[in-house]
């Protein structure tokens, strides 16, 4: 172990306000790693959000651990020194319990680094009686879990507030009776919410494809995504502050949840149904991020959709401190809100109609229309913002060239009007080829094909050059590959993943697919049957198939579906 390396844990510690630390012995160390790194990690509100939740416990300790920045990597690697903790400098073995919060799937690659460095176990199957227990939560655990199940011993299905408290009093309870490992995932596994992968058999036929999922009798046959009914109940704050994040702010979750029914969205249907915090329970806390003085970032599916808006951002103004907001609808914004970003100095506003055309907004039934967009733009200009971003998906179910013509026409359209209105900002057009998710209408559909993709960005950056103030940007097509393989594959894919670590982590992982006679291709580019068994039919996600493909045939028709209301039973979330 080199001193440095745990210097330079004690320094990130010294910078930080409200963490936790225990006397040693005390309570059972909890270790939760975000695999990214620490700039990254701690922006993420869900995982200040379970940190406090583990803390506040009287049996558990929670500490920190994050993929090192690289020359720390290598110094890591140099030494042969485990990962460590922030708040102890402890090594990662030394835990009993080890929970990944997972959110985006590049990050597997991440979650095999950090146990390696951490001298655990990789394989779940070869761990013992003295290894530790690995789990895992976050969106990505919650719709497909399986790329990860060869290395993860439970999963965390859903929302975890109450998951993670209900799977700690079995831990904390079972423990000291003495089980066997075994014995004690099998105990685990009974909560609802929690999946243990090694009680469901995946059997494939000679061609390797999933042809059943057989669980053992002693668990359930589907595992229920279990989401708070009422968020006030939970505190959805940042716990530690530090300067050291990718936003720098005091994060303050509204809502969680979203009923527009976005095709596209994962988050739209895994996190169903659209619920807010009452606005006593969000002023409350606006007094701590004035102490702290720091701006307040506003966290939700869609800012603008929260029903008293205006009075929050009133209210926050009036105590004189800056906001921001992860994102708004242009469908739903208002003038106060867009004024209280303008006086918090927010010199570029978001806008997310995903698609240029209207029968493409009509197939992910995005809801957004230009004139949304438009009078989004003039409230923008009039309050004084001059720049504007556009989040836009190339790749959609039945696009065609004239859709990505619709894409620049909107684009230069949108860009003279801001000039119109007296904005001499810049318009940034950000592009990212569409993924089809699991638990999604989509979920059965092939991907796009990336070259084909790849020509319609070139065709976009040359038709919009010759305009001035108009940047283009593009998500990188060969991690898209990568994606859309780990967001739909099932074990086999975990085996590739291993195989990739071994040999380098994410360049690697094409090279592995086809040393384990697994054609990638397959994976993006198949329609997939109705009727087929897919890797992650053990979750019930709160709604049928039946919903997803009644959905499907409606993206199909260019048919729209309403968004949540009370007293609807559509998607049998509500029920």
């Amino acid at each position: 172990m080199t001193w440095k390396l745990k210097q330079n844990l004690q320094k990130i510690l010294a910078d930080e306000q409200g963490y936790y630390i225990f006397p040693a012995g005390a309570r059972t160390p909890f270790a939760l790693l975000y695999p990214n790194s620490y700039f990254v990690g701690m922006s993420n509100l869900g995982f200040h959000i379970i940190y406090e939740q583990i803390n506040s416990r009287k049996d558990s300790a929670c500490e920190r651990f994050f993929l090192p920045e690289k020359a720390e990597l290598a110094e890591y690697e140099r030494t042969a020194t485990p990962l460590m903790s922030i708040e102890n400098q402890l090594p990662l073995y030394e835990f009993p319990l080890i929970g990944f919060a997972v959110s985006f799937e590049m990050d597997y690659f991440n979650v095999l680094k950090m146990l390696s460095l951490g001298k655990v176990e990789l394989l779940a199957q070869n761990r013992t009686e003295k290894d530790p227990i690995v789990i895992a939560g976050g969106p990505c655990a919650t719709f497909n879990p399986e790329p990860l199940s060869l290395f993860i011993d439970a999963f965390i299905i859903g929302e975890g507030e109450e998951t993670i408290n209900r799977f700690l009093d079995v831990y904390h309870r079972e423990k000291n009776k003495n089980l066997s490992r075994e014995e004690l995932l099998l105990q685990l596994a009974q909560i609802p919410g929690v999946y243990v992968p090694r009680f469901y058999e995946h059997i494939c036929d000679a061609n390797r494809n999933l042809t059943a999922i057989k669980a053992d009798s002693r668990v359930p046959i589907k595992v229920a995504r279990q989401w708070i009914r009422n968020l006030d109940d939970y505190s959805g704050k940042t716990v530690i502050t530090t300067q050291n994040t990718e936003f720098n702010l005091f994060l303050i979750e509204t809502s969680r949840g979203c009923g527009r029914h976005c095709r596209f969205c994962m988050a739209g249907y895994c996190f169903r149904k659209p619920r807010h915090r009452s606005l006593d329970k969000l002023t409350a806390l606006l007094p701590e991020a004035a102490k702290l003085n720091k701006k307040v970032g506003l966290m939700g599916p869609a800012i603008s959709d929260y029903p008293q808006i205006d009075e929050l951002c009133r209210q926050i103004r009036e105590l004189n401190l800056p906001m921001s907001v992860a994102s708004f609808r242009a469908d739903s914004v208002t003038e106060k809100l867009v004024e209280a970003l303008a006086q918090s100095g927010q010199r570029t506003l978001t806008l997310a109609p995903e698609a240029g055309s209207v029968k493409i907004r009509n197939v992910i039934n995005k809801g957004i229309e230009e004139e949304h967009l438009f009078h989004a733009v003039k409230l923008g200009v009039e309050a004084g913002v001059k720049n504007y971003r556009m989040y836009i998906m190339v790749g959609l179910p039945k696009e065609t060239s004239e859709d990505i013509d619709a894409i620049i026409d909107m684009t230069v359209r949108l860009k003279k009007y801001m000039e119109e209105l007296g904005s001499k900002g810049t318009l940034t057009l950000s592009i990212n080829p569409f993924i089809a998710k699991p638990c999604t209408p989509f979920q059965w559909l092939p991907m796009a094909d990336l070259k084909q993709t790849e020509k319609y960005f070139k065709l976009i950056k040359t038709s919009l050059k010759k305009y001035k103030n108009i940047e283009v940007q593009f998500e990188s097509t060969k991690e898209t590959y990568i994606q859309g393989i780990l967001a739909r594959g099932g074990r086999l894919v975990g085996e590739a993943l291993l195989q990739a670590h071994l040999n380098g982590g994410a360049k690697a992982f094409k090279r592995a697919l086809k040393q384990l006679g697994l054609n990638g291709d397959t994976y993006l580019y198949r329609e997939r049957s109705r009727t087929e068994i897919l890797p992650w039919d053990s979750l019930d996600m709160g709604f049928t198939k039946e919903y997803l493909a009644h959905e499907l045939d409606m993206a199909m028709q260019e048919k729209h579906t309403v968004q949540c209301f009370d007293g609807c039973k559509r998607c049998g979330v509500c029920k």
